[in-house]
């Protein structure tokens, strides 16, 4: 069969894998920027072991074409560590190499994969002597045996009672509530597991990496995003780090700590019980950080966060709670500040990256700032986005001894919007995301990213009339723009807020499910779909709207937040 990789003509062998094709057509060469991890063939991720002309396809009695190759019409696109797709395979190969090495060297042990901090992913290990120099040393071996990974359709029924045989509890229990009943799973030699999504081919195809100590486990650098034959630069997160422990503590609290856990909830009632302990804990935090801003005497509280981490109910609901200190708090908007349309510079590609700082005139947000800290009045700018224009329409602002003002804004915590003479004490800095502390199981967490892509896209469909696929089409960028103008800044913050909730992929699924089942294989996003489904298939959906109180966080995006009204 005639392929096009890409846009290579080239014939493909029977049997012969995509991995054994690309090496021919020389696109391997042992360097991670250039090497393809896996491929896309109609809208799909595959991984390079997949077989485009099986031997049975070309049996006289079948004459069969593959279902992906047939809608492909043979064209592959590989997929490098520079695609998002590539490096979440990469990081599933990292997870299947890791765990594969602590289960040779320490069998009775239990690892678990928690969050990621900066540029790595931080694994926890307990039930043995842990070595960080000995597990480099059994990886480094994995990696030099080029082992394949091989994947393979197993009964559901053999796959629980193979964790169960092994003592992966967390597994087990996860996978009686998959509906489907058979289950893919990767394999090397005795080791079977599974990232859900497409891994390598071999395990040679990790490369640039490092791991380095960390309290009870390591962090397993990444690859550089601009130069993945290097290692990324790791700088520690300690309040990151801690919030994140914050969460899992929640969870522990709670009796919910896996997907398995929530289905218990939700099964046994207890689920309303969950979101009025969770939201009390919200509260909580809340009045905690209201009594740090009213004891320094701050004036400007700096409020930040990347997309649908919800800044505005954040926002609203510490306004609340400086109220009841006797505060009389003020909501502005650093897009009020936005630089008229006009007046950007577009990019290379004719794009204007509205997510640049240099959209923000922080000049003049600067100048604001200083004068109302001064006690003087002035008059602030709204920004017509119909239009792409700042407008001037008497909205004016003096600040009186029990004024606070709350600034959200994506470059909130960026340390250019504030004047170098200003008294450190006046302003505060709350950087808002959701740490979700819920996992799938052991080896596999729930990303941030995944949780506020699917409050977004629920968003945006309810409030604001955009399709799945509209959503969807922006996220990279999105995502792009947190990496480069918000996360580099977060450690910057006098308080990280937390601002998950346990319960709500139970709820949220409710919402989106019905958004994402109709997209079909044609569709370019049906990969991200899929994986959002894949995870929400595990989830049991939970009726309990009613138990969310309106000024919930997770009402922004469901629909029913009383500060909207």
């Amino acid at each position: 069969m005639k392929l096009i990789i890409d846009n290579i003509p080239c014939e493909a062998r029977p049997g012969e894998s995509l991995y054994d094709i690309v090496k021919r057509l020389g696109f391997v060469n042992g360097r991670l920027s250039n090497d393809p991890i896996v491929a896309k063939i109609s809208g799909r991720v595959f991984t390079l072991g997949y077989v485009p002309v099986r031997e049975k396809d070309v049996l006289p009695e079948r004459k069969t074409i593959r279902t992906a190759m047939s809608a492909s019409g043979g064209i592959v696109k590989l997929l490098r560590y520079s695609d998002p797709q590539g490096r979440e395979a990469y990081m599933r190969t990292a997870q299947f190499v890791i765990f594969l090495a602590i289960e040779t060297l320490w069998p009775d042990s239990r690892a678990k994969m928690s969050c990621t901090v900066g540029s790595g992913v931080y694994f926890k290990v307990t039930g043995c002597d842990f070595s960080v120099d000995t597990l480099k040393e059994k990886i480094d071996e994995i990696i030099a045996a080029d082992l394949p990974l091989t994947r393979r359709k197993v009964p559901t029924s053999e796959a629980i009672a193979y964790y169960e045989k092994q003592g992966f509890e967390d597994k087990a229990r996860l996978l009686k509530y998959r509906k489907n009943t058979t289950f893919k799973i990767y394999e090397s030699g005795e080791f079977k597991d599974y990232y859900y999504g497409e891994m390598a081919a071999s395990t040679s195809a990790l490369r640039s990496f490092d791991i380095i100590p960390s309290e009870e486990g390591f962090i397993f650098v990444l690859p550089d995003l601009k130069n993945p034959d290097k290692v990324s630069e790791y700088r520690e997160s300690p309040n990151f780090f801690s919030v994140y422990t914050e969460g899992k503590d929640w969870g522990e609290l709670m009796g919910c700590e896996t997907v398995a856990d929530l289905n218990e909830h939700v099964k046994s009632g207890k689920i309303r019980e969950l979101i009025r302990v969770n939201e009390a804990l919200h509260e909580k935090r809340f009045s905690e950080i209201a009594d740090m801003i009213c004891e320094r005497g701050a004036k400007a509280v700096m409020l930040a966060g990347p997309s649908s981490s919800g800044k505005t109910t954040s926002a609203n609901r510490l306004a609340t709670q400086l109220r009841v200190h006797g505060k009389t708090p003020i909501l502005m908007s650093l897009d009020d500040y936005y630089i008229d349309r006009d007046l950007l510079t577009p990019e290379p590609d004719g794009t204007i990256d509205l997510e640049h700082i240099n959209t923000i005139d922080t000049e003049l947000f600067g100048i604001h700032l200083k004068k109302l800290l001064d006690g003087e009045e002035v008059e602030l700018p709204s920004f017509n986005f119909k239009k792409g224009k700042r407008e001037w329409q008497g909205h004016k602002l003096r600040l009186t001894e029990r004024t606070v003002i709350i600034v959200e804004g994506l470059h909130g915590l960026n340390p250019c919007l504030l004047p170098d003479d200003l008294a450190p004490n006046l302003v505060f800095r709350l950087y808002v995301t959701p740490l979700l502390a819920l996992n799938l199981d052991d080896h596999n967490r729930i990303p941030s990213s995944y949780l506020r892509l699917l409050r977004r896209t629920v968003r945006d469909f309810e409030s604001r009339g955009s399709s799945v696929q509209r959503t969807l089409s922006m996220w990279d960028s999105v995502r792009r723009g947190e990496e480069r103008w918000i996360y580099p800044f977060q450690e910057n913050a006098d308080v990280i807020l937390n601002s998950s909730t346990l319960y709500e992929l139970c709820v949220i699924k409710k919402h989106i499910y019905p958004l994402l089942t109709p997209i079909d294989a044609s569709d370019e996003c049906y990969d991200q779909v899929r994986a959002m489904v894949k995870v929400l298939n595990y989830v049991l959906e939970a009726d309990v709207d009613d138990e969310i109180p309106p000024t919930s966080i997770v009402r922004e995006f469901i629909g029913g937040n009383s500060f909207y009204k």
